[in-house]
């Protein structure tokens, strides 16, 4: 049923509205903070960044109220044929963009340049929870698991087609809400062991031990899959035996081969790990059919895979464009590039180290106002809040971030609803995927990905589409009890 004026004021979620002005007002103010040149202070011009991103602020406010006018049903009537809309518009992109900075992803409408890719988060946030909403719908049924994949995997294909890597690395956030929906741990515990298996076998990959035979990175994830085998064994199987066998004899034998190495005759201990891996697949699969359980073979699976992974990391690596290589270098210590692809990164903690406990005070930062810092307004905000408000203002950015966070979960969970949980799961999983690489990559814990601080970095695009993403679920919240 549509809002009347009473039933919008009582059944509105106006403790997060607060939060989104408050994080929109302090943004700002950042905004104001970063593009402010000495001597120019009319930051109402609309000539200035922030004169255009108070347009931008008063048209988000306009649209989150007509979003919370519109009848709650129209979201999940129209999200297929939304979806649909969106792959059409993503498909074209890349025909009707300019080439900024190499990316393929901004198309111009008279004096407004618009990002698509920022609106398909919503839109496929909304096709997801209208696909799982489906009576009968199970995450662990194949016949529901590949088209739910699917529908997130594709809007990433297009969009890094449009030379957009980090916008497309943001739609991985929706597998936090896929996690909360039933998907197998296991599912989580594979992709976050593949993070951790390309970061060493990359960082590693050169560097020898103490033999001058081995590389570091090979033998680490190789010896780290028999540890995490065990771990897995003793989760999904709760077996005893297996554990102390594969403990003793895999363990064993590396340190006897890692001793045979060093002392007696030097020699590349990863080939020796390879066949122990074929060993420990056997064994697994041995496992699977003498025992009857079929997580064993799962496990060999994981461990099969793990293998292919490390032997591809180098050549997928090697796939990525130089900037993005040359970046992730940078970050895992490999080199260090501080006129070059780590001149960002450095500046920015030189602006944040800079601003102490309290900060150097608003419109007095040095590093920001004299522009050492790049993409300040947009990518490295963050860096303008550290250097002017110091450790306690960004903390208690920080902490407002968290609340509304939190504040999105405990929304999500009083939904009566699959629909409302899973969009509401999928708005937090984006708040905090853009939260925590933005912040990261400000302080050169993540790599650089280009991907914007929600209500705090300049422009319409990410604006409106973070608005949108939050108006849309407080719609569906506040028709929770018409349901």
């Amino acid at each position: 049923m549509a809002y009347t004026n009473g039933s919008m004021i009582k059944s509105v979620d106006w403790t997060t509205i607060c939060l989104y002005l408050i994080l929109v007002v302090l943004g700002w103010f950042s905004i104001c903070g970063a593009s402010y040149d000495y001597g120019d202070m009319d930051f109402l011009s609309f000539s200035t960044r922030a004169g255009k991103q108070l347009v931008w602020i008063g048209c988000s406010l306009g649209l989150g109220f007509i979003i919370l006018m519109l009848e709650d049903k129209l979201f999940d009537w129209f999200a297929y044929i939304l979806y649909g809309l969106m792959i059409l518009l993503l498909a074209v992109t890349p025909l009707l963009a300019r080439d900024i900075n190499g990316s393929y992803s901004w198309i111009n409408l008279g004096p407004i340049s618009l990002q698509p890719a920022e609106f398909a988060k919503f839109i496929t946030a909304l096709t997801l929870a209208k696909f799982m909403n489906t009576y009968g719908f199970t995450i662990k049924k194949i016949e529901y698991s590949l088209p739910t994949v699917g529908l997130i995997l594709l809007p990433m294909v297009l969009i890094v087609l449009q030379k957009e890597t980090g916008s497309a690395l943001v739609y991985s956030a929706f597998f936090l809400m896929l996690y909360r929906e039933g998907m197998p741990g296991a599912i989580l515990f594979t992709g976050i062991s593949a993070i951790v298996f390309f970061v060493v076998g990359i960082r590693y990959a050169e560097e020898l031990m103490t033999d001058g035979c081995t590389p570091i990175g090979e033998f680490t994830v190789l010896s780290l899959l028999t540890v995490l085998s065990v771990i897995l064994i003793y989760v999904y199987c709760n077996k005893k035996k297996p554990m102390w066998i594969i403990l003793g004899c895999g363990g064993g034998s590396i340190l006897l081969a890692t001793l045979f190495s060093y002392y007696v005759i030097p020699f590349n201990i990863v080939k020796f790990l390879y066949v122990e891996c074929f060993c420990l697949v056997g064994y697994l699969i041995y496992l699977a059919y003498h025992e009857r359980l079929i997580q064993y073979f799962y496990i060999a699976l994981f461990a099969i895979g793990s293998v292919i992974f490390l032997y591809s990391a180098d050549y997928m690596f090697g796939k990525l464009d130089k900037h993005q290589r040359d970046r992730i270098e940078v970050l895992l210590g490999m080199r260090e590039d501080l006129a070059g692809a780590g001149y960002n990164v450095n500046q920015s903690k030189i602006a944040i180290g800079s601003g102490g406990l309290t900060g150097k005070g608003f419109l007095n930062g040095t590093q920001t106002k004299l522009k050492y810092v790049p993409e300040q307004d947009t990518d490295f905000i963050f860096c303008t809040i550290g250097e002017e408000q110091g450790f306690i203002g960004s903390s208690v950015i920080l902490l407002l971030y968290m609340v509304l966070i939190l504040r999105l979960i405990a929304l999500a969970e009083r939904q009566n609803n699959r629909f409302g949980r899973v969009y509401g799961y999928c708005v937090m999983s984006i708040f905090f995927f853009h939260l925590f690489i933005n912040v990261g990559m400000v302080l050169g814990l993540t790599p650089v990905i280009g991907i914007p601080l929600p209500f705090f970095s300049y422009g319409g695009s990410s604006l409106w589409g973070f608005t949108l993403l939050l108006f849309i679920f407080l719609r569906i919240d506040a028709a929770r009890s018409n349901r």
